[in-house]
Formats: C-alpha cells, structure tokens, sequence
C-alpha cells in the first residue's frame, strides 16, 4: 500500500466485498472533523447492500455506519485523541426536515456508507456536529451506539407507555434494540420470529419471554385483542403486511425497517381500529445520547450483543459468512486501522 493511502471496505457490486486503496484525508472541510476510525459495526444494511437489497444506494460503496473513533485534532472543547461516537447521518440544515428539528429525514440526507462513502477505513471526515464525546465506553461499545440508537429512536417515536403490550417482530439487531429500549420504557413485550434460534437467544442472553415463532397462534386466548404497538423490524414486505391484523384497536404501527417494495392492507380492519402508520428512520442526538446512557448505566448488556470482533485484513474472506449466519449473529465488529496510519 502506497504512502498516503489507506484500504477501505468496499461493496463493488452485490455479492462482491473488496478491500480497497483509497486516499488517507489529511484536511477536513470547515465545519468539519477528522476522526481516526476505532471500530466499526456490520449491520444488517450492509448484508442488504451485499446482496444488493438496500433501496438508495450505487455502486461501488464504501461501506461502514456504526462507528466510533478518536479525534485528529481538537474540536469544541474536545482533546485530540478522545473517543466518540459517530452520527452517520449528515444533512443540509437548511430543508423543511432539518428546519424543524428533524435532520435524521434530511430532504437530501447523506448516511455514510449509504448515500456517500462510510467509514471501513482508517480515517474520515465528518461535520463537527456529528460526533459525540463517548465518556465512560469503551471503543467496542462506542461502535454499538448507532445501531441501538435507531429502536431507542422507533420507541421514542410510538409514544410506549408504562404497561402496553408491544410486539417487535424480527429478533434480528434491530429488533433486539428496539425491544430492550420497549422493556426500559416499561411496555411488556413480546418477540416473533420465525427462527426459533434467534428466539432462543434472545431468552438466553436478554430474558425475554414472550417469544412466538407462529403469527398465527398470536391472536389466540390471552393475545385475543391485539397488541398497542406492533413494530417491524423485518425487513420483508411479505412480514409487514401480515402485522396489520396484530393491531389492536385504538393502537399503532412503527415500521422500523424500510423494505424495496409496496405495501398493502385492508382499509376497512386499519380503519376500525383507528390504528396508526409511523415511519421511523434513523436516529437524532437526544436517541444516540440516550444509548450511551443506557450502557453507561448497565441497563444494556454490550457484552451479549457482541458475536465476533474481526481485523479489516479478514474481512473479505467473512464478509459472504457473515450477511449468511443471520440466526445467531447479532454483532460483528471490525478494527479498521490495522497499523494504516503512522504511529497508530
């Protein structure tokens, strides 16, 4: 590798991952921070770019969203060297989203590793806004922020209360998230999945209990009338469709995945149940600082969401591996500096 270069993870096209060379960023914009990148965590969007299932992404990509990293240089009355958390999502600050507080569905929003290129690398540049001291986590738990951040960011926006029967289907990341950040806010919730090894595990490593692995047992007795809050974490249309009946009167729908296709329902069922629709993408500051409470204070087990830990230098001999053990895998996290940078 040439000097002022660097190898960043790339998606060529679906089904092909690369290490690639690409420029070391040596200035950042004004406005802008250099951050040396920690740990990276793989998620299921990545899987999705992988296999050519995300819905607003070209080709190639560098990939990588979940990111924590030390500081280049000083910024806002933070050292050099400190360690923080990246928010990936950087948006224009002047459209109709942003003006109203918003900025996580920027009209022009630009996610890294999804509408520009991400942080699988050793070093990016990101707007100075868009990261957040990470005190008291470690590098690993730093990298987990974003993807926790994105249920506590669906929960915020369902308005739980205290003691409502909540459904999160798809155990997956995302879904575990969404229902450990359901739990804390009081809700009684249950899980489905059709893999009874992702049910398991989720018993085993986070005491859930209410797990179903058959949508149509769960309208049966106890569960008769419904759910208040049904969120969908599946990713399959097909999935998202079949939760409408699950809703119960007065209740609400928070779909947390987004899907590369059209949904349908029944208008007449939706409408009795003066149900509603929420999308929910994304995060804001106040969901990933609330994370980073949450782990600060225990109530988040980092510990058990970590399934493997991987160089950049394995990772495309994984990567195939990896986006196919979607059962038991919940978080694989990789080191990207790998000696890149001088002195690191």
């Amino acid at each position: 590798m040439s000097a002022g270069r660097m190898l960043a993870g790339t998606c060529v096209e679906p089904g092909v991952f690369e290490l690639r060379e690409i420029p070391v960023p040596e200035a950042a914009p004004e406005g802008w921070v250099l951050v040396d990148i920690a740990a990276v965590g793989i998620c299921g969007t990545d899987y999705h770019i992988f296999a050519g299932k995300h819905p607003f992404l070209d080709y190639p990509r560098v990939i990588g969203h979940e990111l924590s990293g030390r500081l280049v240089a000083p910024v806002g009355g933070l050292a050099a060297g400190t360690l923080v958390v990246v928010n990936p999502y950087v948006s224009c600050g002047t459209c109709r989203a942003c003006n109203r507080g918003k900025p996580n569905c920027c009209s022009v929003i630009q996610v890294l590793g999804v509408h520009r290129d991400g942080g699988l690398c050793a070093r990016i540049a990101i707007p100075a806004g868009n990261v957040y001291p990470a005190d008291g986590l470690s590098e690993i738990q730093a990298a987990m922020v974003e993807f926790l951040a994105i249920g506590a960011h669906a929960v915020a926006r369902s308005d739980v209360q205290a003691g409502d029967r909540v459904l999160v289907t798809g155990a997956g990341p995302i879904g575990l998230g969404t229902a450990l950040f359901a739990r804390l806010a009081g809700a009684e919730v249950h899980l489905l999945d059709l893999s009874t090894r992702r049910l398991e595990q989720a018993r085993a490593k986070f005491g859930f209990d209410r797990l179903h692995s058959d949508p149509a047992t769960l309208l049966r007795d106890e569960l008769a009338d419904g759910f208040d809050i049904v969120f969908d974490a599946t990713g399959s249309a097909k999935a998202i469709e079949a939760g409408f009946p699950l809703l119960a009167h007065g209740s609400t729908y928070v779909l947390v995945s987004v899907v590369k296709d059209r949904i349908s329902f029944e208008d007449a069922e939706f409408h009795k149940r003066e149900a509603r629709i929420i999308g929910s993408r994304n995060a804001v500051e106040a969901d990933f600082r609330r994370v980073m409470a949450a782990i600060r204070d225990g109530r988040i087990d980092t510990e058990a969401l970590l399934s493997a830990e991987l160089a950049l230098a394995d990772l495309p001999d994984r990567f195939a591996a990896l986006a196919n053990d979607r059962e038991e895998l919940i978080k694989a996290v990789v080191r990207p500096l790998d000696g890149q940078l001088p002195g690191r």
